[in-house]
């Protein structure tokens, strides 16, 4: 491993690459900034190295791109696309990316975003359930949100005109992209050929094999166990078999997760989490700015002084049984069964060897965590709400069902809860968060009508003490 070997001296600017390579996986000459590609130039022998050693990934650099191939080992929809203005790509969306893609392939060096739209309205002609129409407002908006995500990651680069006028009037309106071709064929580089699967599970786990000593199953565990650890937000060792969970237990394989990136590991009996407090390597990063973060670690707090109130114990339930059936059969079913190339295709992988691990959680016994009806947690949005709401952004003021919606759904994403049917589960890396204190500024109503430079210097002369505080702990 070679980030064990590198001077001390250089070994951040190391952890660096690594960092910004997991995170991305797609880096370009500006995406995502100018100095990233440079740094992966530098350190891809031994970027390379390693991370095939400890992951199973595959990392390849050239003198425009570096793209990192990771291993699937489950399907995961917590990191969709988004859209420049941050919004959840949609599956119309996602059609026009792909198709967008391949119609980018067999274009020239340019193009107009007029063209690329007819390229891909002419392939949305085979696709049943699916259109391109110019002439439709919400088609427009949708294709210019998937040329965005292609030109954020420098696949095509404005050269003149604009989108948005396009998007306004296509009759008026247009736009002309320089296409970067070795980006365009980075960024769809499946690890089979698609037309050999019968099953999404297909794309997932690993071959066997690679440097490690020990015996190829255990070789297989530990790199997923690592997988799991720069993936997902917290590792419970209730989500692994019993190999896994006890490599999750040896102090040397985290250390050597801990040496690569250079994250600091936060163990506990439940569990292990990296703790990014630079926040390169998250997507998300909680506790966080903005009026959905900041509510969400109010909630926190609010339930984990519910979950710790001995006086007034509450409902406990296991975690229901999540098998990957459902979403595979979902996915499954929209793969054309005439592109499928029979002779080639693998016959058996419809969930294939992700069912054992089921088993074995069933016999090992299922642990129970408290359970907290949807109607509370309602009920400590609107709360909330009531108490801090003047500083929420305006939208979540005037739709507190919706503000609570999304706040919950990033508490599950961080793996701090688990919905289930009539409330969510408190899961144990909430706890974490009991002792977060919030501040919370509330101004007066004559600061309603003096200007941004008259409230800037108003808050330099201000008191410490003039907040309010809103703490969960002891």
């Amino acid at each position: 491993m070679h980030a064990r070997t590198i001077d001390s001296l250089t070994r951040d600017s190391y952890q660096r690459a690594a960092r910004v390579i997991l995170a991305n996986h797609l880096v370009t000459r500006t995406y995502p900034d100018r100095i990233a590609l440079p740094l992966l130039r530098r350190w891809a022998t031994e970027l390379r190295e390693d991370l095939a050693e400890l992951f199973g990934y595959r990392l390849e650099v050239t003198e425009t791109t570096a793209r990192l191939f990771p291993v699937l080992d489950q399907l995961d929809a917590g990191r969709p696309a988004r859209t420049t203005g941050d919004r959840v790509f949609d599956r119309r969306r996602y059609a026009y990316l792909a198709l967008a893609l391949a119609a980018l392939g067999r274009a020239g060096d340019q193009i107009t975003l007029s063209e690329l739209a007819d390229q891909v309205a002419a392939y949305t002609e085979r696709v049943d359930g699916l259109e391109l129409a110019p002439d439709r407002a919400a088609d427009r908006d949708a294709f210019v949100d998937a040329v965005g995500w292609l030109a954020a990651r420098g696949a095509v680069t404005l050269a003149d005109g604009d989108a948005g006028g396009w998007a306004s009037d296509p009759e008026d309106g247009e736009a002309l992209y320089d296409i970067d071709r070795s980006v365009v064929f980075a960024l769809f580089r499946p690890p089979r050929a698609l037309q050999h699967l019968q099953s999404v599970t297909g794309l997932l786990g690993e071959e066997a094999g690679g440097s490690d000593t020990r015996s190829p199953a255990m070789a297989l565990a530990a790199r997923k166990v690592r997988r799991a650890l720069v993936e997902r937000p917290v590792v419970y060792a209730d989500d692994l078999d019993e190999p896994e969970r006890s490599l999750l237990a040896q102090e040397k394989l985290v250390t050597e997760v801990e040496c690569l990136t250079g994250l600091r590991a936060e163990r506990r009996a439940e569990g292990v989490a990296l703790i990014d407090s630079s926040g390169r390597l998250s997507d998300v990063r909680f506790p966080g700015t903005g009026t959905l973060a900041q509510v969400a670690l109010l909630l926190a707090g609010e339930i984990a002084d519910l979950v710790l109130d001995i006086d007034n114990p509450i409902d406990r339930r296991p975690r229901p049984e999540r098998p990957l059936t459902d979403l595979v059969e979902q996915l499954d079913t929209a793969i054309p069964a005439t592109t499928v190339f029979a002779p080639l295709a693998d016959p058996a992988e419809i969930l294939g060897p992700h069912e054992d691990s089921d088993e074995q959680a069933a016999e090992s016994g299922i642990p129970d965590f408290p359970f907290i009806e949807s109607c509370w947690i309602g009920d400590t949005v609107e709360m909330l709400t009531g108490r801090y709401g003047n500083t929420f952004a305006a939208q979540w003021q005037a739709d507190v069902p919706g503000l609570t919606a999304e706040v919950v759904s990033l508490l599950e994403r961080l793996r701090l809860v688990e919905l289930v049917d009539g409330g969510l589960l408190v899961l144990p890396a909430l706890a974490r968060y009991r002792g977060a204190i919030v501040t919370i500024r509330t101004r007066a109503e004559t600061e309603l009508f003096i200007s941004p430079t008259q409230l800037g210097a108003d808050d330099a002369a201000e008191p410490a003490d003039s907040s309010t505080q809103k703490g969960s702990g002891n």
